[in-house]
């Protein structure tokens, strides 16, 4: 389809805007599309739209909700092709990568609405025995979510999934980096028939025309993906009323590999893992902190696996194994990260540089470091990059240490033998999720983070009372 034609979808209408912004092809760096930068008219307009919309939605039945929900599901899937390549040509993604940021969206769609069948009204004993008290459990409202630019599909569903199954409306901003195949997933959206206003989503590159969309008294909960810093200004600007909040946010994720592990399953785990979608993931391992005794075993294997790793995008070969990254400006924040390590003594054992067969587009090679203290910028930030900086250690405390030293706590990694060993890293280890001896992401299980990683959940059937409340109900039985 041609990309410039798609539109955003609001109360039920595709709408264009008095100005676009472009969307970069980052294989190439060339212009891939111009999309609508919505005006303040229809900021206004979308959210009037999904509050008429919510008291509409919330009443429908389940079964009601489930026929359209699953509906919308089996046409995204009848679309998979056209969709997929939409999500390569504005993320760059190898094929793989990009069928799986699709799949997550009809699985979320689907696993929702079947979890919301779980949900359980509680009844509450009355010491007296005089009244029969039970837990309503409601859809909150408008939501509003903004996502990130790395997963756009997976994200959505994120969000989407347990919006619409717990009866809410929802207005999604998709990032104005990679907002192609969410807008055309919201143009099949009104083949379904869902009531207008139900699903909405906007584009803009203006933050001080969307964020009406955060400070109004209908948007009940603000949910999001996206860094720190983000979500923080985020939220600061949403409080200007009562709302709820649900972020996921930056992660500087920690790997553990102790003198036990088996150092090949270490190795493939954390190198798939790490350039996965060119190391632009929440949840990539950034420090790598390796017991002395096995670190240059460790080191080798990870030099030797990663130097196989092929470039370019999902157009191209299903072979390829890494894209490119988001945009220029990211790459040049990488960039200067890893010059700043080697200026403070880390050293290059792979990678690090433009690759020359690539020069066009925004590729980076992908990279480790070695020698890096927990004291460099590229150990305390999120790199959300290809560089994987590898640190040896020699004491099972101290490393504990190590790890937690930073403000972020999404995800930690660790690799031992010792079962005991390994489960007292994941207690003492602040984030809100571990892996031992295998990374395990799945949409029935809590995602969230810790410190500065946000707040809330998605994923699993605690993602789904983000978007429901809860209503005490007491009724006289007894005089």
């Amino acid at each position: 389809m041609n990309e410039s034609q798609l539109k955003m979808l609001i109360n039920g209408e595709l709408q264009d805007s008095p100005t676009t912004f472009d969307v970069i092809n980052p294989d190439n760096g060339e212009v891939l599309a111009a999309v609508p930068d919505m005006s303040p008219a229809q900021v206004n307009d979308v959210l009037i739209g999904a509050n008429n919309a919510f008291k509409v939605w919330s009443k429908f039945s389940l079964t009601q909700r489930e026929e359209l929900i699953i509906e919308y599901a089996n046409l995204l899937e009848s679309h998979k092709d056209e969709i997929i390549d939409l999500l390569i040509s504005e993320t760059g993604k190898p094929f793989d990568n990009a069928e799986y940021d699709f799949g997550m969206l009809i699985t979320c769609l689907r696993y929702f609405v079947e979890e919301a069948k779980r949900i359980d009204q509680p009844c509450i004993v009355d010491p007296d025995g005089r009244f029969h008290h039970y837990v309503q459990r409601q859809p909150l409202g408008v939501v509003v979510g903004y996502l990130a630019w790395n997963y756009p599909l997976l994200n959505i569903g994120y969000k989407l999934g347990p919006a619409l199954a717990a009866g809410c409306t929802v207005i999604i901003k998709p990032s104005q980096v990679t907002p192609l195949a969410t807008l055309r997933c919201a143009e099949l959206a009104l083949e379904v028939g869902f009531p207008s206003g139900v699903i909405n989503v906007i584009t803009s590159n203006n933050y001080a025309v969307t964020d009406p969309l955060l400070t109004s008294d209908i948007t009940s909960l603000f949910t999001m993906i996206g860094s720190t810093a983000s979500g923080v200004n985020a939220m600061r600007t949403a409080c200007t009323t009562v709302k709820h909040f649900s972020v996921e946010l930056g992660g500087n994720a920690p790997v553990i590999v102790y003198d036990d592990a088996d150092i090949e399953r270490a190795t493939n785990d954390i190198v798939n893992l790490k350039y996965t979608n060119s190391g632009q993931v929440c949840v990539s391992p950034n420090r790598c902190f390796v017991h002395e005794s096995v670190y240059q075993q460790f080191l080798s294997l990870a030099k030797q696996k990663v130097s196989e790793i092929t470039l370019g995008t999902g157009k191209e070969s299903s072979a390829q194994k890494m894209g490119p990254l988001s945009s220029e400006k990211e790459r040049a924040r990488i960039l200067s990260l890893i010059e700043s390590a080697l200026k403070d003594g880390a050293k290059l054992v792979l990678g690090g540089e433009i690759p020359k067969e690539r020069s066009k587009g925004f590729y980076l090679e992908p990279t480790i470091l070695e020698q890096v203290t927990t004291t460099m910028d590229i150990a305390r930030q999120e790199i959300f990059g290809p560089v994987l900086s590898v640190i040896p250690f020699t004491d099972d405390d101290d490393v504990i240490g190590l790890a937690n030293d930073c403000e972020f706590g999404l995800a930690a990694y660790v690799y031992t033998t010792d079962l005991t060993r390994g489960l007292q890293a994941a207690d003492d280890i602040q984030a809100g999720s571990v892996c031992i001896n295998e990374v395990h992401y799945s949409v029935q299980l809590p995602h969230g983070g810790l410190k500065q990683s946000g707040v809330g959940k998605d994923c699993s059937s605690y993602s789904l009372e983000e978007y429901l409340t809860n209503k005490r109900v007491s009724i006289l039985v007894r005089h």
